[in-house]
């Protein structure tokens, strides 16, 4: 998978050479690429804001600088023909690269999304600040990317990295070959619907506190049928939404 990260700030997106995420880089599993927004700007001040049409608090991205972004990350894929086959259709039918736009005015981010976009094979991330980025971007980008709008969360944040940040690791996580241990992710908290069981470690006992003796009892199917009734009584306590859904 190749991701392209646009924005004013690319040095927030080191934290992605850390950990399984810079290990799949270097084992050739993903490839990040990072481009300054202020790249693509034609003042000598690299301005990439205007007030907003029609009035109003704070400024909004202007369209140029990011539909030049666009066109360069465009180049340089068809401009490789061996990274434009390899960067082709996938499993979604659709040989145009994903443009992910983070914004709280989207559609919230889920773990199905997740599994849907580690099949994509070209991800493009176009993280927003200060009001936003002029729609007109959206509806231009639409002839040439698949473009999905996606929110974190109910609430706002400074700008979109963070969450393109959030939603890069649900994602990549999911491709294989990431993850050292794969059986690891049919057990995780939404793989079923249901939030994960609580689990637990050496010693058994810890300041007082022991470790369920059914997960000492070596019963695999005991412990099988524990879990999921630990499962299932977290989600109706913590996320009473979440178990109405399972029960639909």
């Amino acid at each position: 998978m190749r991701i392209d990260l646009i924005s004013i700030f690319p040095e927030f997106f080191e934290v992605l050479d850390l950990s399984l995420i810079g290990r799949a880089q270097q084992e050739g599993l993903l490839q990040i690429r990072r481009h300054n927004l202020r790249d693509y700007t034609a003042d000598k001040h690299r301005t990439v804001d205007s007030p907003p049409a029609g009035g109003g608090a704070g400024m909004v991205m202007k369209p140029e600088p990011w539909a030049q972004a666009l066109e360069q990350v465009l180049a340089e894929t068809s401009g490789n023909e061996d990274a434009a086959e390899e960067l082709g259709a996938g499993k979604t039918g659709d040989s145009r690269p994903t443009l992910i736009i983070p914004t709280p005015s989207g559609e919230v981010f889920t773990q199905g999304h997740a599994q849907e976009l580690a099949g994509h094979q070209h991800l493009v991330f176009a993280p927003g600040r200060f009001e936003g980025i002029d729609e007109r971007v959206t509806e231009w980008a639409a002839g040439h990317f698949q473009v999905r709008r996606l929110s974190i969360g109910d609430y706002v944040l400074n700008g979109g990295e963070a969450a393109a940040v959030v939603m890069i690791e649900a994602i990549t996580r999911l491709i294989p070959g990431v993850i050292g241990n794969e059986a690891s992710l049919e057990e995780e908290s939404h793989t079923d619907g249901l939030l994960e069981y609580p689990v637990y470690t050496k010693p058994a006992q810890w300041r007082g506190h022991q470790i369920p003796e059914v997960l000492l009892s070596g019963n695999h199917a005991r412990i099988a049928d524990w879990r999921r009734a630990q499962a299932e009584a977290r989600t109706q306590q913590t996320r009473p939404d979440l178990w109405a859904r399972c029960q639909s």
